[in-house]
């Protein structure tokens, strides 16, 4: 997947650059960017702050960690009963 030269720190504060009452053609002009992208941006993006960001990504990475513990010891289980009924 094909990263962005844009942080997502800096994504915001292009955001919050329309908020200011700028263009978006000005906007997207200034950083280089299309204007899809600044709208698909702002559909993703709109009403973050850079805190609540960090904190979605935390979360985001502390539920795919318990997805694949979940997932191990599922895998785990299975394991276990199909030993335990063949055994007898």
């Amino acid at each position: 997947m094909k990263t962005s030269k844009f942080s997502e720190e800096q994504i915001i504060s292009i955001l919050k650059e329309q908020e200011q009452g700028f263009k978006v053609v000005d906007i997207c002009r200034k950083h280089g960017l299309s204007e899809p992208t600044f709208y698909s941006w702002k559909k993703k993006y709109d009403g973050f702050s850079v805190s609540e960001l960090r904190r979605l990504r935390e979360l985001e990475q502390e539920n795919s960690r318990l997805k694949r513990a979940v997932a191990d010891l599922t895998l785990d289980n299975q394991i276990l009963k199909d030993v335990n009924s063949k055994k007898w």
